[in-house]
């Protein structure tokens, strides 16, 4: 007899396959520019997943976009959790740690008081500032999964998403130029490219565009920023539970989501040693090809007329914040120096 869970899988895999695939698709042809045209994979596979968006409205594609813009996303911000080693981390010393923590939590707290200004209430000023401070888009996507959801969820996680990669970006060009400019040695260097830089391969981009010291402390850095993910959403989860107001359906956002706690549980795993190098390093590239592909989804799920609608204050919001951590960071640095 024909066991009934073997039909439902099956059933779920024929559901689901054809938007997953479109969305690897869509990811490999996004990392094939990357690679030829030194363009930010990204950046590229969100405009291209906007460039065939009418998958995503009917037909077969369409619950397995869905399925990959939130549940392989979730698992790719999980996987994170193995490029976070605090052995390494704790090596570089409290001051400099003090400082890239304490801009991380000044620029989460910048972007709260300045968001009412440009007409933008605390979500959109978490979202922002949250994803600036942190890890550009795996940070807007981990935060977006507490915040009660609404009519516009969709369209201010795109807009987001959408702002850190261009800002970090052009920060991957231009923030090397400054630290030659100002002449900072390559443990200043890689602290300011690694505290300011919104996205991992941006970081690990300029870094290494300067020298090798410089790129191996950006990373480092850069890791720190990583592993305050989880604690920064779980204070942020129990704030909106305690003080927000119920969406109307009546369900509170999870205090802590499943795959924010798997990233800690791979995070405390990889910083104990208890994950080969590896292990570590092929659920890393895992990691980074599902982020890809679940960003190639979001953008096939995305209206481009919604998101140009968030308007002129909104661009304004994330450039003052992605300056603000500059400033403070590069300010940090030459305070301690």
């Amino acid at each position: 007899m024909r066991n009934p869970l073997d039909v439902v899988s099956a059933e779920t895999i024929r559901t689901l396959f054809p938007g997953i695939a479109v969305s690897i698709i869509v990811a490999v042809t996004a990392q094939f520019l990357a690679d030829h045209y030194a363009t930010p994979a990204m950046l590229l596979a969100l405009l291209l997943g906007i460039a065939v968006g009418f998958l995503a409205e009917e037909g077969k594609a369409v619950a397995g976009i869905a399925f990959t813009s939130k549940t392989l996303l979730r698992v790719g911000v999980a996987l994170l959790g193995v490029r976070v080693s605090m052995v390494l981390m704790i090596g570089l010393g409290p001051q400099l740690i003090a400082l890239v923590i304490g801009g991380l939590i000044a620029t989460i707290l910048f972007g709260f008081l300045v968001a009412p200004l440009f007409g933008h209430k605390w979500r959109f000023a978490l979202l922002t500032a949250g994803s600036v401070a942190i890890c550009g888009a795996s940070a807007a996507m981990a935060i977006s999964a507490i915040l009660p959801r609404d009519e516009r969820s969709e369209e201010r996680l795109i807009f987001t998403v959408l702002g850190v990669t261009v800002l970090s970006t052009i920060a991957m060009i231009v923030y090397p130029i400054i630290v030659n400019r100002l002449g900072l040695n390559p443990l200043e260097a890689g602290v300011f490219l690694g505290g300011t830089i919104h996205d991992v391969a941006q970081v690990v981009g300029a870094g290494f565009s300067i020298s090798d010291a410089a790129g191996e402390t950006a990373t480092l850095v850069k890791l720190i920023r990583v592993a305050m993910l989880a604690p920064i959403v779980l204070i942020a989860s129990i704030m909106i539970r305690n003080f927000a107001e119920l969406p109307k359906n009546g369900k509170r956002p999870p205090i802590l989501p499943g795959f924010v706690i798997a990233f800690l549980i791979l995070a405390g795993l990889n910083s104990a040693g208890f994950i080969p190098v590896q292990v570590g390093e092929f659920l890393g590239q895992f990691s980074r090809w599902l982020l890809l592909t679940a960003i190639a989804a979001v953008g096939m799920k995305t209206n481009l007329r919604q998101i140009l609608s968030v308007g002129g204050a909104a661009i304004a919001l994330i450039v003052l914040e992605t300056v603000f951590i500059a400033g403070l960071i590069l300010a940090g640095i030459k305070i301690l120096s």
